[in-house]
């Protein structure tokens, strides 16, 4: 079945990670993805080009050539999507920037996403992983699951390019979501989701505070005997209490109900640390005494949440992986038959696909340029809906998710226009920044009264977000057969642990699972959870958010809705996706554990006489540190060794970090001074570009949040209303579905709450 994305022609200039990434997303939902090289090659010559350009045909232009430069004007002429993630203004410089190029093609989205944004100050400034991070304090382990005595005044480099991917993410999403205006409006527009500005999407929740009570760092989880442990294989499982009855179940499918001491079985009893810390002790001699395969199937038939934290290439071996397609494997010209990432979404009716490994480069250049030939350049249509403000205007969303993943989708799909109504159980709710914008009524599901008002409010939705446990929807009634048969054309995104259609899709997990269970633990040492940010909760959010515009798209053209699906596994898998592969002969080179301060000798973090900063020097830059003060003769040793043998190291405790991010910006090098969150969310720059917003919310006064980080140039974003508390908006939907006279039974028959509502920002 064809992909969503059919008929869409896109042109891929991309290079590392981002622009590529997004490029591999597009087109395994259908696009015609072109990627042009530059000559010699891709500029990162690394195996993950397996990846990066699968399924995509390929030509090699020299933009500085005024044939080939020719050549380009011509595809873009020809594109519905171009995809670049250069410096700002690079572009331009060669004639195929976003203003020349959307005056030539007015139907075009162009796409672009660099590492600081166009109106950043540091826009000219070559943005690398380790720059970024150090920029948006992704560089701190998470509470919790740090090493013992680790010194939290030292960063790590991450294991994973979450900057470069959530630029990817975040630029698919706004060029689909750029496709439904232009769909709606006729008119293509200017995408650009830069890797800094996209990080405040993933610090999310982490970033979000009350003026009252301040910042705090996202807290470890070892209550109720949660955590990491050791088995008996010397594998580790993370073991995942949030919901008390987990741990109740667990115990009973374990044995121990009738065994254990009741106080450590006792909810209550284990709110006392000492005793907490009893369980854990019991715990892991418990653990011990199987392997961790064995723990995750016990874990797993009791419905509780566990995950085997396995490697990247033991993932590639899991029956469900492969099923689901969250692994594939594909021919590669170069490397033969090749394990990747596969797919981060599924769509039921269009659900695309790999469309195969990768073209070398120039493969294609003479079938691309006789088809040229016979391409006519796009010109704008005249939409039936031109002077909306934003892609999603005039959508209802109906939001049933609990946790954190589902409701990040939700508050993505309302910044991107959707009406929003957001449905708790009584005396639950999301509090806070989640909330945003967002509707929201307490209903008891489980009842049947409730579910008549649920059912009225679908009458007139277009989308239904839900991530209940596995099971759960299907046992309500409220599944997506359910809902189906009476909305056949609802868009139903449904968000899990694992994924759909293979042994492991009724598990229960968050985001420890996600990262156990497909590598990212795993390249820890010893296994733990990477930080400081929720990297897998909130990219399934943002990957959910991506599956249900893809499905928005395809029902403006056909009038068909579908079940979008994402999941924890398949996002943790995608996060990965760079270095997770597999083919004879392939060595993992990618930096591992808390320790690691960068990829080399000169793109790592250095120490200076108060902080540390991160310094990114391209190979054959070198040569620019003889200018800058204070570094005498750097490049008079060997080059080897931990600081390089260049006696950086110990220049760079001759002075405080901002002095030497000056000196080397100065000299025309790449450098960032290590800026905590808290201090980030108050950057003067961040705040005048609405990355960081701050409103007055009810019984909380002042707060400071995330705000939206993917610009569209027509159809822009837009930032919720000020949270308020859950449930305050029942009385005035109940009014709109006509069902006012029911409040008064509804309340009284305890599925509706009204009164005593939870705090807005707890």
């Amino acid at each position: 079945m064809a992909g969503p994305l059919t008929g869409i022609r896109v042109i891929d200039f991309g290079q590392y990670i981002a622009g590529p990434l997004a490029g591999v997303m597009l087109s395994d939902q259908g696009a015609d993805v072109i990627h042009v090289d530059p000559p010699g090659g891709p500029r990162w010559q690394h195996p993950s080009d397996a990846f990066l350009q699968r399924g995509k045909r390929r030509i090699t232009l020299d933009l500085k050539s005024p044939g080939d430069l020719q050549i380009a004007q011509r595809l873009i002429e020809s594109a519905d999507v171009v995809l670049e993630n250069f410096r700002p203004g690079v572009m331009d410089r060669l004639g195929v920037g976003a203003e020349a190029s959307t005056q030539k093609n007015p139907a075009l989205v162009y796409c672009s996403m660099p590492g600081f944004a166009h109106d950043d100050p540091r826009a000219n400034m070559q943005a690398w992983e380790g720059i970024i991070d150090a920029a948006t304090d992704n560089c701190s382990p998470r509470m919790g699951e740090e090493t013992p005595g680790w010194d939290w005044s030292r960063p790590f480099y991450s294991a994973v390019t979450l900057a470069s991917n959530f630029g990817g993410f975040l630029g698919a999403t706004g060029v689909v979501m750029a496709l439904i205006a232009r769909h709606r409006t006729g008119l293509g527009q200017t995408v650009e989701a830069p890797l800094f500005d996209s990080m405040f999407t993933l610090i999310g929740h982490s970033g979000a505070y009350r003026h009252d009570k301040g910042l705090h760092p996202p807290r470890g989880i070892h209550g109720r005997g949660a955590g990491s442990f050791r088995c008996k294989d010397g594998k580790h499982v993370q073991f995942d209490t949030s919901s008390a009855r987990h741990w109740v179940w667990f115990a009973r499918e374990a044995g121990l109900t009738e065994t254990w001491e009741p106080e450590l079985l006792d909810i209550n009893a284990l709110k006392d640390e000492a005793v907490n810390q009893r369980l854990h002790a019991k715990l892991r001699d418990l653990f011990l005494t199987k392997t961790a395969e064995e723990w995750e199937t016990i874990g797993n038939r009791a419905g509780a949440a566990i995950g085997w934290a396995r490697s990247a290439d033991e993932w590639i071996d899991v029956e469900h992986a492969r099923v689901t397609k969250t692994v594939v494997q594909v021919e590669d010209p170069e490397f033969g038959p090749t394990w990747m990432s596969g797919l981060p979404v599924r769509l039921t009716a269009t659900p695309g696909e790999v469309k195969g490994g990768r073209h070398l480069p120039n493969a294609d250049r003479d079938a691309i340029i006789q088809e040229l030939d016979g391409l006519s350049a796009k010109t704008a249509g005249q939409g039936a809906e031109p002077n909306i403000k934003h892609p999603l205007q005039g959508m209802k969303a109906v939001d049933i998710c609990v946790a954190l993943a589902g409701p990040t989708c939700g508050r993505l799909l309302l910044e991107f226009g959707a009406d929003v109504t957001k449905i708790n159980a009584p005396k639950g709710g999301v509090s806070g920044y989640l909330n945003r914008g967002k509707r929201s009524v307490l209903l008891d599901l489980e009842s049947f009264e409730a579910q008549q008002v649920f059912f009225k409010m679908l009458d007139d939705a277009d989308i239904l977000v839900e991530n209940l446990s596995p099971g759960t929807a299907d046992r309500l009634g409220i599944g997506y057969a359910e809902v189906k048969a009476r909305r056949p054309d609802i868009i139903y995104t449904s968000g899990s642990c694992y994924g759909y259609g293979g042994p492991m899709t009724r598990g229960r997990g968050w985001e420890r699972q996600g990262q156990a269970v497909a590598g990212i633990m795993e390249r820890l040492e010893p296994p733990a959870i990477l930080g400081p940010y929720n990297l897998i909760d909130i990219g399934t959010g943002t990957m959910a958010t991506f599956a249900t515009g893809l499905a928005v798209y395809h029902k403006l053209r056909t009038g068909e809705g579908q079940q979008a699906q994402a999941s924890l596994a398949q996002t943790a898998t995608y996060q990965q996706a760079p270095f997770l592969m597999r083919y004879d002969g392939y060595v993992a080179d990618q930096p591992r554990g808390y320790t690691a301060l960068g990829t080399g000798p000169l793109n790592r973090f250095f120490q200076a006489k108060d902080d540390w900063f991160f310094l990114a020097i391209p190979e054959g830059d070198a040569g620019k540190l003889a200018s800058v003060e204070g570094l005498q003769n750097p490049l008079s040793a060997s080059g080897e060794g931990a600081g390089g043998g260049l006696g950086l190291e110990d220049a760079f405790r001759n002075e405080d970090a901002a002095t030497w991010v000056s000196r080397l910006r100065a000299a025309g090098l790449a450098a960032h001074e290590w800026v905590r969150v808290a201090d980030l969310m108050q950057d003067p720059s961040v705040k005048a570009r609405g990355l960081s917003v701050q409103q007055d919310v009810e019984g909380a006064g002042p707060t400071t949040a995330p705000g939206v980080t993917v610009r569209l140039s027509r159809t822009p974003m837009r930032v919720g209303d000020p949270p308020r508390p859950a449930g305050s908006d029942a009385a005035a939907i109940l009014e709109e579905l006509g069902m006012a006279d029911q409040l008064p039974k509804l309340e009284k028959a305890w599925v509706l709450q009204v009164n005593d509502l939870p705090p807005a920002w707890s």
